[in-house]
């Protein structure tokens, strides 16, 4: 449920961001970052329980490369995909954080 809600938060995001123009492209790609995390964890398998949510995540954080399109710039998207991951996490891990659904996590 928390996944649903974020992403499509992350897709409002994202469209406020492109409204903005120039000055908004790392918003956008901070966006884009998370709707990557959120579609990314969403398979079927590792939303059932916490230890296969926390064995994807680590899967995930693993990864050398997050590949999307419509991004302004990669390595920053990259780099966002990894905070993303991390933050969420560490959110499994204490359990804490769930219940916040807006804006950037």
């Amino acid at each position: 449920m928390w996944l649903e809600r974020r992403l499509a938060a992350a897709k409002l995001d994202q469209a406020m961001a492109d409204r903005r123009g120039y000055e908004a492209q790392d918003d956008y790609d901070k966006a884009a970052a998370e709707e990557w995390a959120c579609r990314a964890l969403q398979a079927p398998d590792c939303t059932a329980d916490q230890a296969g949510f926390a064995k994807r995540l680590k899967d995930l954080i693993a990864q050398d490369d997050y590949t999307a399109t419509g991004i302004y710039d990669d390595i920053r998207f990259q780099r966002h995909v990894r905070s993303q991951l991390r933050k969420i996490a560490k959110m499994t891990k204490t359990n804490e954080g769930f219940e916040r659904t807006l804006r950037y996590q």
